[in-house]
């Protein structure tokens, strides 16, 4: 989880030019939306503030739709911020318009440094960042009809193919419409915890893919490809205290059903049994703690796990390399 200060929200600025794919914005914003809204139901501050800015204050949009009252381009940034550049439609990317080299102008003014200004690309927006120069020496990826465009624009940038999105900060760069979502998904998590980010996945119901080259969902995001809304309420409980003293009869108790209906529950929409989702949670909150330096008993107190010996017990058995010792010693903190 990100260690910048609660009170701190990072300042998110949609750049949008006429033409703007719509889609390429509106997905992550309803996602960092939908981000603030649960950390404001658990009494926590809002992590994100959105805005949207333009050369001009009115713009058309890709499917026609009028946006006005848009911002200007930010002079200064105080605090945190990311920049998101989004895609146009067309084979090409046109930068001759006077919006266009209004924008390119302000964004090659801008100094992009991790934790402090990000630049963040949806679709076609990387090779806008590209026309400004910001990608030189970066990995960045762009939409699969875009690749070629974005090389020949920026030579200097390592430009990869058949991903869902590239990581290379302080540059995020995604392939196109919906794998923003999956972009502005992972950072959430990054930022707020997975726990919150699957929630916020759940809300939007978009298919779960865990990070750029991740083959496997986290646990904090398997098992809730569902529509159950009570079967729903006992994970998200689950997943925010996996540390907690659960039991099936607890968990039936914020499902407001049986333990023996929940259980039915579990199996039939998760497909898996509500203890063993436990200990999933459990020890993948192990293997964060593990990853950020705490010894193998902190690590066992911090998941619910009741002793090392508990911690290594489920390491083995849901089949982990290696040991949670070895794992602690690899984190090299």
């Amino acid at each position: 989880m990100d260690s910048r200060p609660a009170h701190q929200p990072i300042r998110v600025v949609f750049v949008l030019l006429p033409g703007s794919l719509v889609l390429d914005w509106a997905g992550p914003a309803e996602a960092l939306r939908i981000a603030n809204q649960r950390l404001r139901a658990m009494g926590q501050p809002e992590r994100f503030a959105i805005e949207f800015a333009s050369p001009r204050p009115t713009a058309i949009g890709s499917v026609g739709v009028a946006m006005s009252g848009l911002a200007e381009l930010p002079a200064q940034w105080n605090g945190p911020g990311w920049v998101v550049l989004v895609g146009q439609p067309g084979d090409r990317i046109a930068i001759d318009t006077p919006e266009a080299q209004d924008m390119l102008h302000w964004l090659r003014g801008q100094r992009f440094e991790r934790g402090r200004l990000e630049l963040v690309t949806i679709c076609a927006g990387a090779v806008l960042a590209a026309h400004a120069g910001a990608l030189a020496g970066r990995r960045a990826t762009t939409h699969h009809h875009h690749l070629g465009e974005l090389s020949a624009v920026e030579p200097r940038c390592d430009v990869v193919s058949n991903r869902v999105f590239v990581i290379d900060p302080p540059l995020y760069s995604s392939a196109g419409v919906t794998t923003g979502i999956d972009l502005v998904l992972h950072r959430i998590a990054e930022l707020c915890g997975e726990a919150l980010a699957a929630q916020v996945a759940q809300t939007m119901v978009v298919a779960l893919r865990r990070g750029p080259n991740d083959p496997e969902l986290s646990p904090f995001l398997a098992y809730r490809n569902h529509l159950h809304a009570a079967l729903h309420r006992v994970q998200d409980a689950v997943s925010e205290q996996p540390q907690a003293e659960w039991s099936v009869p607890r968990m039936a108790e914020v499902g407001h059903t049986s333990s023996r209906h929940l259980t039915r529950l579990f199996v039939e929409h998760a497909g898996v049994a509500p203890l063993a989702y436990l200990r999933r949670l459990r020890l993948a909150t192990a293997q964060l703690a593990l990853a950020s330096g705490a010894s193998v008993t902190r690590a066992a107190e911090q998941s619910g796990f009741g002793s090392d010996t508990q911690l290594r017990r489920a390491w083995h058995q849901f089949g982990l390399p290696g040991s949670p010792s070895e794992a602690q010693s690899a984190s090299g903190v």
